[in-house]
């Protein structure tokens, strides 16, 4: 696995109280208790590329571990490249609820916040 020091140091993915919150309940509700939440990037969405949430209990030898209040996120090297220094938040408001990724790497996104560009 790629848990390298200072690689680690070099790219991060920061989870909000919220989002962490929000995992914990998810996870229960799941009978996912020992599950990590994956954040994965592929091409797609109206934007180009498009985020993917899924709970994954395997991780590979690409993977990065980021982790906030013991609630691990785990995101492959190449998905990293497009979200280093992102961060994971979860917003309720009078639109709904969701989780919501502030990509400093994407030039733009779409509405719905859940596909981008990159410039």
């Amino acid at each position: 696995m790629a848990d390298s020091t200072s690689e680690i140091e070099e790219r991060r993915i920061v989870l909000t109280e919220n989002a962490v919150r929000r995992i914990t309940v998810l996870k229960t509700q799941e009978h996912a208790e020992h599950a990590f939440l994956r954040i994965a990037v592929s091409g797609g969405g109206c934007s180009g590329f498009q985020y993917g949430l899924s709970f994954d209990d395997q991780r590979n030898d690409d993977d990065f571990v980021f982790e906030r209040d013991g609630v691990g996120v785990v995101v492959d090297g190449v998905s990293l490249g497009l979200l280093n220094g992102a961060e994971v938040d979860f917003v309720e408001d009078l639109m709904g609820a969701s989780f919501q990724i502030k990509n400093p790497n994407a030039a733009s996104s779409c509405g719905c916040g859940n596909s981008f560009s990159i410039g």
